[in-house]
């Protein structure tokens, strides 16, 4: 019971701060991780009060399984961008962009994080160092997928953006595998090509096999149906199946295999969306039947956010290089490597802004990141904490300003929204009027 109340408390303060963010045209997103934060173990949560809050992280933890689902749906919907059609004009571009502005970023906050290291080696080991950079190249899905829809943003840069977001995951995989193994060489004096290359490269091999096994799978199953709501309710029961078929792990060999999420649901998107025929409606009413479930989500992740980081000041230190490096390196890169491909003025200028957001993938890898010992491995998660908390507050409205710099958002005009407001205000009394003249009327007939 107290995990449902959380959950319509999380949904409701959202999409109440909604009505406050939109005041100051700031994008839905930041609306809602200012609510999680509010509502979270550091504010209304320490009041204790059953369904009001969270009060403790534990509490937030609970609610995992949503967040699993909200990111599947999220890579779903991001692999309606691998259209074949589509690709065939900016695919070349999207790879070639995905991949280098993700070296680009691992790289400098490499050479920045051990040059610090190099200077205070008792504040910051070299394995920490090279852990940090290789989970630089990681970018949230959500938060862009989210601005990108709220905003209806479509042109050159949007239809490059989604599908560099979603390379993203499988390059932040292999360049963290590549660097972890080495954090940990560096820390044990042995190398295991296994762990580096071979169990990333199985990961993302069998994700995409998965994905894709479920597609064509879930394209055979709707042409059993002739109604698109049994249709829909089929393509979402896909969604969940692909997101608890990526949860397994299991050994074969020595070698670990596991699957990504993102990847998985990502590639059922992808295979789905270009062998079936319906996928365009389908997968819109999928995308309308998330809506409220991604809000939930983000309410998560702003309650998840631990601002105890900002007490320790080497660490603020460490968190401000780390997220000064990795901002160049990300504009930088994708600024450079989009120029290479030719692509248009405006996505060389604005591409690289867009990249910014981090969450969701960078915590897992956190995760991993444990292995270092305890006190490098919560040094690593204590700082991606502080980053996530500044990328994911100022993330989103830095995309927008990029999508509308680049003239793939348009606003109405404040004095237009102001008019239509008062207009509804003025016609509001009169359609209270006109019903209640309506009920009269009913009332007389039935009698």
């Amino acid at each position: 019971m107290t995990a449902l109340l959380n959950v319509a408390f999380a949904l409701l303060a959202g999409l109440m701060m909604t009505r406050l963010f939109n005041k100051w045209r700031l994008p839905d997103v930041t609306a809602f991780l200012v609510a999680g934060v509010l509502i979270g173990p550091f504010c209304l949560g320490r009041l204790g009060i059953p369904g009001f809050g969270f009060p403790t992280y534990d509490a937030v933890a609970a609610l995992v399984v949503i967040s699993n689902v909200a990111m599947g749906f999220i890579a779903f919907s991001i692999g309606n961008e691998f259209r074949l059609e589509q690709l065939r004009k900016t695919g070349r571009q999207a790879s070639i962009i995905g991949v280098l502005q993700g070296i680009a970023a691992c790289l400098l906050v490499d050479c920045a994080l051990l040059g610090f290291h190099t200077v205070f080696p008792n504040l910051l080991s070299a394995p920490a160092a090279i852990t940090l950079g290789a989970i630089t190249t990681a970018t949230a899905p959500a938060a862009t997928l989210m601005v990108v829809r709220q905003y209806k943003a479509h042109g050159e840069l949007t239809s490059l953006l989604l599908p560099i977001v979603a390379l993203d995951d499988a390059v932040g995989l292999v360049v963290f595998a590549v660097s972890f193994g080495i954090a940990r060489a560096l820390l044990s004096g042995t190398v295991s090509i296994v762990s580096i290359l071979v169990e990333p490269l199985l990961e993302i091999i069998l994700s995409l096999l998965l994905g894709a096994a479920a597609g064509v799978v879930l394209t055979e199953l709707e042409r059993m149906f002739h109604s698109n709501t049994n249709r829909t309710s089929m393509t979402i029961a896909f969604v969940f199946l692909t997101v608890a078929l990526s949860s397994l792990k299991f050994t074969v060999g020595g070698v670990r295999i596991g699957f990504s999420s993102l990847l998985v649901c990502m590639m059922l998107g992808t295979a789905f969306c270009n062998l079936s025929p319906l996928s365009d409606d389908l997968m819109g009413r999928a995308d309308r039947w998330s809506q409220p479930l991604l809000a939930v989500f983000f309410v998560i992740s702003g309650a998840e956010l631990q601002l105890e980081v900002f007490s320790q000041p080497m660490l603020v230190l460490i968190g401000v290089i780390y997220i000064l490096s990795r901002s160049l390196g990300k504009y930088f890169g994708a600024y450079l490597s989009a120029r290479g491909v030719g692509c248009s003025p405006n996505v060389v200028r604005h591409l690289g802004v867009t990249l910014l957001p981090q969450a969701g993938v960078a915590l897992g890898m956190c995760v991993t990141a444990q292995q270092l010992g305890s006190t490098d491995g919560s040094l690593v998660r204590n700082i991606i904490l502080f980053s996530v908390l500044i990328y994911e507050l100022i993330g989103p409205l830095m995309t927008k300003e990029a999508l509308k710099a680049a003239g793939e958002i348009t606003e109405k005009p404040k004095e237009v929204v102001e008019r239509r407001a008062r207009a509804l205000e003025a016609a509001q009394p009169k359609e209270l009027a006109q019903q209640y003249q309506h009920a009269r009327r009913g009332r007389r007939y039935n009698r």
